[in-house]
């Protein structure tokens, strides 16, 4: 028996040019083109079925950032409807799929404790339900780990007139004026990150040395121009797209679905130079974490680290085990393995390929380290991290 052909309509607000439109719009077509639907852009959907061609016109089911006056129009219409939005009112009203926000807060706080940061701050929208998310999620984890973090909340219109944006930046001037550098810094969106970046060189504090920040969700024009580059959180909306089309698909055939909504993972950090460092005031110890980050791809060990220092390896090896509480070889693992998972989510490579590059002697020792140390393959870690 042929599958059904449906007809879909998508209100996802595509004049906005971000990965939380466009990306689910991608992840969409994905499973559509998998099943053989036909979908229609339709921003204005209850317009459409009410007055073009005498309401001749006809979805089978509609994904949409959704408002509570579409939901309540979809519901008149038995019309199914899954929603993306985040911040919509009706969240939990209607089947709704999103990024994990909170996972992403924590993400962002467990890279800048693990880089040695002492001080904490964040930066988000006050109306912006993710941000909400993310940002409270941040600072429990900071302060969950004993350390101060000191929040910041302007409005999500900060820069939709001169007299918002002035208020917001004599709050942002405020909040800058309690760090104490070296601080690590979650800012909310990718332009507001970008702002951030602007403000400490106007105040003299370099990053990542005295502020390091992760900003945004990997919107790449905002994230890699002008240096530094910010490091960013790939939230993964592609996936929300297709999670969102196989949740109406399952609306359509009559299947029950969840009660709640459904998250999907970040897929990983995006590691630039606003975080590409180590918080280390042993200086031996500071410049052979330079060495490594910068090496890490060669098949180095530690008495390569120790002679590109010039010292013994036995010193330098207690030296890290005083200040990092670690030996030089786990350190290089730990930075290896960023790396590799940072190549397992961003690219199609092999795991031959990566383990090569990586500097791993063989894949097979990339693929036991993976296991032992994270509790799954590396396989099972691309594969739930991207559609």
């Amino acid at each position: 028996m042929p599958r059904k052909k449906y007809r879909i309509g998508l209100a996802l607000e595509l004049d906005w040019p971000y990965k939380r439109h466009a990306g689910i719009f991608a992840g969409t077509q994905k499973y559509f083109d998998e099943h053989g639907w036909e979908t229609v852009i339709d921003e204005f959907v209850e317009t459409t079925l009410t007055v073009r061609n005498g309401g001749s016109i006809h979805y089978d089911g509609v994904i949409a950032r959704s408002s509570a006056s579409l939901a309540e129009f979809c519901q008149k219409l038995n019309l199914p409807l899954v929603n993306v939005w985040r911040s919509s009112p009706i969240t939990d009203v209607v089947p709704s799929v999103f990024p994990d926000y909170e996972a992403a807060g924590r993400l962002r706080a467990t890279h800048l404790l693990s880089r040695g940061l002492r001080n904490f701050a964040t930066l988000g929208c006050q109306s912006d339900v993710s941000d909400q998310l993310e940002v409270r999620a941040y600072a429990e984890a900071v302060t969950a780990s004993g350390y101060p973090c000191e929040a910041c909340w302007i409005p999500h219109t900060f820069l939709n007139s001169p007299t918002i944006w002035l208020r917001s930046e004599k709050k942002i001037s405020a909040w800058m004026d309690k760090w104490q550098p070296p601080i690590g810094v979650f800012v909310g969106t990718d332009n507001l990150g970008r702002i951030i970046v602007q403000k400490c060189r106007d105040r003299g504090w370099r990053i990542p040395q005295d502020v390091a920040i992760v900003a945004g969700r990997n919107e790449e024009t905002l994230c890699e121009q002008p240096r530094p580059s910010i490091t960013s959180v790939e939230m993964g909306y592609e996936r929300v797209g297709y999670e969102a089309a196989k949740l109406l698909h399952q609306v359509l055939n009559g299947t029950d679905v969840p009660t709640t909504t459904i998250l999907t993972p970040p897929l990983g950090l995006v590691v630039r130079e606003s975080t590409d460092f180590l918080v280390v005031q042993d200086e031996l110890v500071a410049e052979a974490l330079t060495f490594i980050a910068m090496n890490c791809h060669r098949r180095i060990g530690q008495q390569d680290v120790a002679r590109a220092l010039s010292v013994e390896t036995k010193t330098l090896q207690l030296r890290f085990r005083k200040v990092l509480n670690q030996p030089i070889a786990a350190t290089i693992r730990k930075v290896r393995l960023e790396r590799v998972k940072r190549e397992l989510v961003q690219t199609d490579r092999s795991l031959k390929s990566i383990a090569r590059d990586v500097g791993f002697s063989s894949p097979m020792r990339m693929y036991e380290l993976f296991k032992r140390e994270l509790g799954i393959t590396p396989t099972q870690f691309r594969n739930e991290r991207r559609l």
